[in-house]
């Protein structure tokens, strides 16, 4: 089962829960542009080489450019190896910033 949150959901989740994890499973090039300031980056090269491994407290949410399938994969790849809640954030980094700037 695929789960996923709206950028609103995420908000929403942001100011009501405190062990949520963001990742940007980004290039470096790409998190440079331009990224959520709450996210860590953390490439998806590097999550599927087994370089990371996150804290068991934390509900992961992964993101990426515009809702693509490195936040989806990174994010299977995390709930299959991991038993931590994972989430992938739908429409992505620059889906969170267009609506940062919609009324």
């Amino acid at each position: 089962m695929k789960k996923h949150l709206t950028p609103a959901e995420l908000k929403h989740r942001l100011k009501s829960e405190n062990n949520l994890l963001l990742l940007d499973v980004r290039s470096e090039e790409e998190y440079l542009y331009k990224h959520i300031p709450q996210a860590e980056h953390m490439p998806l090269e590097q999550i599927e080489s087994g370089k990371y491994i996150p804290a068991s407290n934390k509900v992961l949410i992964t993101i990426c450019g515009k809702g693509g399938g490195r936040s989806e994969r990174a994010a299977q790849y995390l709930s299959t190896k991991f038993s931590n809640e994972v989430y992938y954030l739908e429409g992505g980094t620059l889906g969170w910033m267009e609506s940062e700037t919609s009324p």
